[in-house]
């Protein structure tokens, strides 16, 4: 394995390499993307900025290809947000997190998730704005458990998985905060097959992805095929804007609901 470059992540020690995983000649344009940010690989400020810097220079300095990201630590692949950090950090969500979703949505070259180990919550969003996943068939398992300590989702973090996946297994994700072991993902849909390093490896060659962003439009055709996506990620202000009027809708419809309760007990207790 030959190592390309390498980005340091300033706030955890950690590093992104990226490394050329074949040793043959022809497959020179396959880059691994490695990172180790412990404890857990958060997707932290720093970590998007070394990713997206990482993501710039394969795109602008080396021959089209295909990406693979996996992570440096055996148990995850990512657990997501420091959500502390997430929300003292002015403006994490617009200028960090989306821009690293819309990124690879429509990165002009495949892109391929090798899931090593645990994606929860923003690390498996993460995951499903490649274009394939490859889970661990034994070990890590993939879950959005903002459900279970009362974090609602906004519009961009939903609507990945609304594209994807199919309405049972967005329900189960989402509103029962499934987890989803290797062969329980497969058949949800949430990832491609089933493997490591190898079987990444083999599903490129077998669908020739490293020949697919030659003419120069995969990224174009991933914009026009995710443009709902597209948009959402693009539409921060107007996303908050729809959720604080539908929020004073359900106050309005609560108000109402009340009242009628309260005649009704009235009414009841009137009989009696």
């Amino acid at each position: 394995m030959t190592t390309l470059f390498t980005i340091p992540i300033s706030s955890t020690g950690g590093v992104i390499v990226c490394s050329n995983p074949s040793a043959s000649d022809k497959e020179k344009n396959i880059y691994l993307l490695t990172f180790t940010s412990p404890k857990d690989n958060r997707l932290t400020p720093t970590f998007i900025d070394a990713l997206l810097l990482a993501l710039d220079i394969i795109e602008h300095r080396y021959p089209k290809g295909v990406v693979i990201t996996t992570s440096g630590i055996a148990k995850f692949y990512s657990n997501g947000l420091d959500l502390e950090l997430a929300l003292s950090t002015e403006g994490f969500l617009e200028t960090w997190l989306w821009k690293l979703f819309r990124r690879f949505l429509t990165y002009p070259m495949p892109t391929i998730c090798l899931l090593n180990g645990h994606a929860f919550a923003a690390g498996l969003m993460l995951a499903m704005h490649h274009d394939y996943r490859i889970q661990n068939p034994s070990k890590g398992l993939l879950c959005i458990n903002e459900l279970e300590f009362g974090v609602p989702l906004q519009s961009p973090m939903m609507s990945i998985f609304r594209e994807k996946l199919t309405p049972a297994s967005f329900r189960d994700l989402i509103l029962e905060a499934k987890r989803f072991g290797g062969p329980e993902s497969v058949k949800a849909g949430l990832v491609d097959g089933l493997g490591g390093l190898e079987e990444a490896l083999t599903l490129i060659r077998e669908r020739g992805l490293q020949r697919k962003a030659a003419t120069g439009i995969y990224g174009t055709m991933k914009e026009e095929m995710y443009r709902h996506s597209v948009g959402i990620l693009d539409s921060h202000a107007a996303n908050l804007a729809w959720r604080e009027q539908l929020e004073e809708k359900k106050d309005r419809a609560q108000t109402d609901a009340l009242k009628a309760i309260g005649a009704f007990e009235k009414q009841r207790s009137a009989k009696l």
